[in-house]
């Protein structure tokens, strides 16, 4: 190889008296200025060149093998690698003094069969922490130079604060720590055909725990288990050992029949698991398995038997039957009805809007009697044009109905099987008062026939719903968008929750399906929660005969049970 100009350091070490003599004084090294440096690294071996002040960090190939056009031979100072062949070459610092020239390296990478001895294992060395250790340089037992510098990282080892001692190629610790670990270098000088080299090889420590010298130990101990007949059941051991570079310990379970300690069979068992707790601590979990437990395995024992190569320990571990259907203890009873009750408590808190209207809508109605009202039905809806004339429609005259509840059902019965194919494709809001009135006789609210012009529309509808049985309202997409219509809607509700005696049924028409998404304007708060928990009824014009009859029966069913007395329309106004 090519050999080049090089401005490097020699480090002259100013080492400990004697050796491991408590020094925490942090020495300093003494420096000298020299003209160039060279190294040897071991192929295979972890390198790192070491960092100068004033320089840049970054090493690039000037000159040599190490140059031709290979960029990943450009690296960083104080940065480890494993040395190849292709990294033998001379390197560039670039100089940060103010003279500007620059500093040099040379590199050279030797095979390891070129060595006069070389044992990889020395490469590698295990510390005990807690206790003093030494690590040797490698092949040093085949030099003619004894002497070597010892760095840690780019850190000379006799600058740490610490006691320790270097002597005869040895790096002496007076006491391990677990922070000792690392990629340790040891320099030597070595002198070929005139020219000064510094060998420089890499020894990797590791800090184990002190060796072991106690017997394990098991989290739990003897104890007795709930085992249900004919299902399967998992005995589990956890134990934990001392730190051990080669495992000495084992885990099994055996079965004792009868309890007796003597006559002991291995149960199957899953593979253990294991896991590093402490740096000085395993913890080891064995499982083992009854597939089916039978009345006899009640009347074994089980034993969870520890140990290593310092002793061993064991727990029993006896099975009785597990009673099914177990009732709570005295305890639990109060919790449960505590949080029962609670839970009740804010559902009703939250809901109790809701529960007024459902309990007032189907039972508070019932607590009147048909005299003291003046209409049967307040009808609320919205007329949506257009809409075919439909033949026999709704007359501003009052016809009177039939007498008897008998007449009435075969009425509508009557209409709706001969005409129910022709009214059934007419709106709902033409031929629902001709039911009502005309077959079945109750008598009909119709704000625009039954109340007069020119009054305060807001007091003659709340005085009409309050004289009224029955409020039916015929919700469509239009309707949930006309105010007056929501306004009539609006004072039912507030009528029942203030304890009117009323009937609200709601009728939804295919038409309001659109509305229920977002009706424009918003519908207030009180008519949305109303809408979600009021009896209701589904209308659809064109339905199957069949679908129809459905739904007048429901109707039917829904109306007062008592009419008011049947008047003519001029002796009531």
């Amino acid at each position: 190889m090519q050999t080049g100009y090089i401005l490097g350091f020699l480090i002259v070490p100013v080492f400990l008296e004697g050796c491991c003599v408590g020094n925490h004084r942090r020495k300093k090294t003494v420096l000298q200025q020299v003209t160039h440096r060279r190294y040897k690294a071991v192929k295979g071996e972890i390198f790192m060149i070491p960092c100068i002040e004033s320089v840049n960090q970054h090493l690039t190939a000037s000159t040599g093998e190490g140059k031709e056009g290979n960029e990943a031979l450009s690296f960083v100072c104080g940065k480890k690698f494993t040395a190849g062949a292709k990294h033998t070459g001379n390197y560039t610092y670039r100089s940060l003094l103010s003279n500007g020239s620059n500093l040099f390296v040379s590199l050279q990478v030797v095979e390891p069969n070129s060595l006069r001895c070389y044992e990889p294992k020395e490469s590698n060395e295990t510390l005990y922490a807690s206790a003093g250790g030494v690590i040797s340089c490698p092949s040093l037992n085949c030099s003619d130079n004894a002497d070597a510098i010892w760095f840690k990282g780019n850190e000379p080892v006799s600058e740490q604060r610490r006691a320790i001692c270097q002597k005869k190629g040895q790096l002496h610790l007076c006491k391990v720590r677990y922070s000792d670990k690392g990629v340790y270098f040891c320099d030597r000088k070595i002198v070929e055909q005139g020219i000064t080299w510094t060998f420089r090889r890499a020894v990797n420590v590791t800090v184990e725990p002190d060796p072991p010298s106690d017997r394990p130990r098991i989290h739990s101990s003897n104890r007795t288990e709930a085992a249900e007949l004919g299902r399967s059941h998992t005995l589990v051991c956890i134990v934990y050992f001392p730190f051990e570079r080669a495992f000495s310990w084992e885990v099994q379970w055996y079965m004792n029949y009868g309890g007796n300690m003597e006559n002991m069979t291995l149960l199957p068992m899953e593979k253990q698991k294991q896991k590093i707790v402490t740096r000085e601590e395993y913890e080891v979990i064995r499982r083992a398995i009854i597939k089916v437990v039978k009345r006899e395995h009640l009347n074994n024992t089980y034993t969870c038997i520890a140990s290593n190569a310092f002793g061993s320990c064991r727990i029993t571990v006896k099975l009785e039957e597990k009673i099914k259907g177990k009732w709570p203890s005295l305890v639990g009873y109060p919790i449960v009805s505590l949080l029962l009750v609670a839970g009740l408590g804010i559902i009703l808190h939250v809901k109790w809007l809701e529960v007024q209207l459902i309990y007032r809508s189907h039972f508070q109605h019932r607590k009147h009697d048909g005299d003291e009202k003046g209409f049967d039905v307040f009808l609320s809806y919205v007329w949506s044009p257009p809409s075919k004339p439909v033949e026999g429609v709704l007359t501003l005259s009052y016809q009177k109905g039939p007498d008897t509840d008998e007449e009435a059902r075969l009425s509508s019965m009557d209409l709706l099987s001969t005409e129910e194919g022709k009214a059934s494709q007419g709106p709902l809001e033409v031929l629902l008062p001709r039911v009502l009135e005309d077959q079945w006789g109750y008598r009909l609210c119709l704000p625009e026939r039954d109340m007069l012009p020119g009054g305060a529309y807001t007091n003659d509808v709340v005085l009409a719903i309050q004289r009224s049985q029955m409020l039916i309202c015929l919700l469509s997409a239009d309707y949930l968008s006309n105010s007056n219509a929501v306004f009539e809607l609006e004072s039912g509700v507030q009528a029942l929750l203030q304890k009117t005696p009323l009937k609200l049924l709601l009728i939804w028409t295919s038409r309001a399906s659109a509305s229920l998404i977002q009706p424009e304007p918003p519908l207030p708060t009180l008519v949305q929660r109303a809408l979600r928990v009021l009896p209701s009824l589904d209308w659809t014009a064109g339905k199957p005969a069949r679908a129809t009859s459905h739904f007048w029966r429901s109707l039917r069913k829904a109306m007062p049970d008592q009419r008011v007395k049947l008047v003519s329309l001029t002796q009531d106004r």
